[in-house]
C-alpha cells in the first residue's frame, strides 16, 4: 500500500479509503438499497482493511442514520485496532431527526452533531470532519468559524469539504487566512472516469492550493464493474435499485467496453481498471472505496497493484472525454501564445 501527503499538512493517508456506507441499512430507504452489513460482516471488513495497509476509515453521521458510526466504532474496539494508527473521517450537515436544528452547518448544529458522532464512534476525537454539503442559509463566515472552533476544541484534528463549488471553497479558505482559522485540508468530491466534471475548476484550485482530493465513487455507483452493458445488467447490483449518482449511459456503456479489453489485457477486472484510473490521476490523494463482501474488499484492494499505461489511459480518454466549458476553452485558446 502506497501512502500519500494530504496537501501540505504532514499526514499520510493510504492511497485507497475505505468507505462503510455499507454498515448498517436497518432503517429502510436508500441505505438499505447501499448496503446492510452489520456487526460480525464490519468487523471482518475492519480487519481485512488494517491487514491491507489502509489507514483511513470515512464514514458519516447520516449514513444509515447513525448506525454506521456506531458499527464502526464497536468494530475498532473489538478488533483492538491502535488509534494512532487510524485516520478516521465522518461528516457533518444532513438532517438526522425531525428537530428544526438537527440539520445544516450552524454553529449549534456542527457542535451538536460532532458530540454525536463521537459517541456512536466511541472516540475522544475524530482526525478529519467533512462538511458534507452546502448550507445556504448559514454564513460562509460563521460556518468557517464555527469550525476553527471546533478544531480548537480538540475534538477534531482537521476539516474537509464535500460538493461545494470551486468558489465557495476559495472564498471559505480566503476567510481563514485572513482571520487566521484552521484552513480545510482536502476535498471528497464525485469522480470516475464516466464523471470527470471536478477537472473543470475543482481539480486546478486544489492543486493550486496544496488540498487533497479524496474521489467518492470512483465506479459510479456501481456501474463501472462490467454489471451493466447494453445486454443487460445485474438485478442484485444496488445501482440497479438505487440509480445514483447520474450519468450519461450510453458513454458509460462505451467506456465499460474500452475498459473491458483492458481489464482483459492486464488479467484484471472492469472495476479494478476503473479504480486504477482514478488513483493515477493528477491531485488525487486517497480514493474511497467501499464494498458488501470481502470478495469485493479484496479486490478493490487489489486494484493497487494495477498500473495503467500511458495507451491504456490514452484509450480510456478518447471515450470520456471532458466537455469544453467556458471561459476553460477560451482561457486554453488565449494562453497558448505562452507554450
Amino acid at each position: 500500500m502506497k501512502y500519500n501527503y494530504v496537501g501540505n499538512t504532514g499526514l499520510l493517508v493510504s492511497e485507497l479509503c475505505f468507505g462503510t456506507m455499507t454498515f448498517g441499512g436497518q432503517n429502510g430507504g436508500i441505505w438499505e438499497q447501499i448496503g446492510k452489513l452489520q456487526q460480525k460482516e464490519a468487523n471482518e471488513m475492519l480487519a481485512a482493511v488494517v491487514e491491507s495497509g489502509i489507514n483511513f476509515i470515512d464514514t458519516a453521521n447520516v449514513y444509515s442514520f447513525g448506525q454506521s458510526e456506531q458499527l464502526l466504532g464497536q468494530g475498532l474496539k473489538d478488533l483492538n485496532i491502535n488509534r494512532d494508527e487510524i485516520i478516521i473521517a465522518t461528516k457533518v450537515l444532513a438532517r438526522m431527526n425531525e428537530k428544526p436544528n438537527s440539520t445544516g452547518l450552524s454553529r449549534y448544529h456542527i457542535f451538536n452533531s460532532v458530540e454525536a458522532s463521537l459517541k456512536r464512534l466511541q472516540l475522544d476525537y475524530v482526525d478529519i470532519l467533512y462538511v458534507h454539503g452546502v448550507d445556504p442559509a448559514t454564513s460562509l463566515e460563521e460556518i468557517v468559524r464555527s469550525l476553527n472552533d471546533i478544531v480548537e476544541s480538540g475534538k477534531v484534528r482537521y476539516i474537509s469539504i464535500c460538493n461545494w463549488p470551486a468558489w465557495m471553497v476559495a472564498q471559505a479558505q480566503t476567510i481563514a487566512h485572513y482571520k487566521g482559522y484552521h484552513k480545510f485540508i482536502g476535498l471528497q468530491y464525485y469522480y470516475a472516469a464516466v464523471s470527470r466534471d471536478i477537472e473543470h475548476e475543482l481539480v486546478p484550485m486544489a492543486r493550486n492550493n496544496d488540498l487533497a482530493i479524496f474521489p467518492w465513487s470512483p465506479l459510479a455507483g456501481g456501474f463501472l464493474t462490467g454489471k451493466f452493458t447494453r445486454d443487460g445488467a445485474d438485478s442484485a447490483s444496488r445501482r440497479a435499485n438505487f440509480d445514483f449518482p447520474p450519468i450519461d449511459k450510453e458513454r458509460a456503456y462505451e467506456l465499460v467496453e474500452v475498459m473491458g479489453g483492458i481489464a482483459q489485457a492486464h488479467d484484471a477486472s472492469i472495476a479494478q481498471v476503473a479504480l486504477a484510473w482514478v488513483r493515477q490521476q493528477p491531485g488525487i490523494t486517497s480514493t474511497i472505496i467501499g464494498a458488501k463482501t470481502l470478495d469485493q474488499l479484496h479486490a478493490n484492494i487489489q486494484s493497487t497493484e494495477l498500473q495503467l499505461t500511458a495507451e491504456d489511459l490514452n484509450q480510456i480518454d478518447k471515450v470520456s472525454p471532458l466537455p469544453k466549458q467556458y471561459p476553460g476553452w477560451m482561457v486554453e485558446r488565449q494562453a497558448a501564445y505562452r507554450k
